[in-house]
């Protein structure tokens, strides 16, 4: 059990939250942390990245988009 907690701890994280009637959206390597700094908003979305450079990526594509097609990736409509 120590060591599944232990190769989480080391996956990224991007994960996609609401504040204000916006989508925020960002990394980490400890999302319970994160979220708690965030003030444990409900996590709409999240995927999960071997490293940092991949996660960073896939944050900075998904930044780009439109409100709407972030909706649309949290409802499962796109991936």
């Amino acid at each position: 059990m120590q060591r599944e907690n232990r190769k989480l701890r080391l996956m990224w994280h991007l994960y996609i939250i609401k504040e204000r009637e916006k989508f925020y959206t960002g990394i980490t390597n400890n999302l319970k942390y994160r979220l708690h700094q965030h003030g444990n908003p409900p996590l709409l979305y999240k995927e999960a990245f071997p490293n940092k450079h991949q996660a960073a990526r896939r944050e900075r594509q998904i930044k780009g988009w439109s409100k709407a097609k972030k909706q649309e990736l949290i409802t499962g409509l796109i991936r």
